[in-house]
């Protein structure tokens, strides 16, 4: 959005800032994964059962969950159910069945799905309660600012992550 004198309000720059900080990071673990083969993206080279088809994987699944958090105000996640921890297991894996070229498209997907969302949203202020669950505070609610600070963090910290098990792999980084 502009302002009348066609220029980017507030709200809209902060709101262009935030995006393109979190496609700077989402960039950095796509780079952990360059030159793959899906074998090595399966590989866990560490002690954790962490690879890194799986951190893409997972990093996907947060991001659309907190989209959909920030669109409807609703995780869609019941923190109380066996199924959700085991799926958030899962996410940690890239499984035979799945390739590094397609966990990336659903990635890339799932960026254009955020972008969306947060282009939509009348402002950063708006809020929603958390979900129920152990980690966050009982009656907490963030804002779509927060929720996006959040994303970013929790993409940042992955990325760090990403780049331990590469090099672990093969010396490289995301850097290299």
């Amino acid at each position: 959005m502009m302002g009348a004198q066609g220029q980017q309000t507030p709200v809209d720059a902060e709101r262009a800032e935030l995006l393109h900080a979190l496609a700077n990071a989402r960039g950095t673990l796509r780079r952990t994964v360059r030159e793959l083969t899906d074998e090595q993206a399966r590989e866990r080279p560490t002690r954790s059962a962490l690879c890194l088809g799986g951190m893409i994987k997972h990093v996907t699944r947060m991001e659309r969950r907190w989209a959909r958090f920030l669109a409807e105000g609703d995780m869609g996640t019941d923190y109380s159910d066996p199924q959700v921890f085991a799926a958030h297991e899962a996410s940690f894996r890239l499984t035979d069945d799945e390739t590094l070229a397609d966990v990336l498209a659903d990635y890339a997907r799932a960026a254009e799905e955020t972008e969306r969302v947060v282009e939509a949203l009348p402002n950063l202020d708006v809020r929603h309660p958390l979900p129920p669950a152990p980690w966050f505070p009982e009656g907490a609610s963030w804002s779509a600012r927060e929720t996006l600070l959040h994303v970013l963090v929790e993409t940042a910290q992955h990325n760090g992550h990403s780049d331990i098990l590469r090099e672990s792999l093969d010396g490289r980084t995301a850097a290299d």
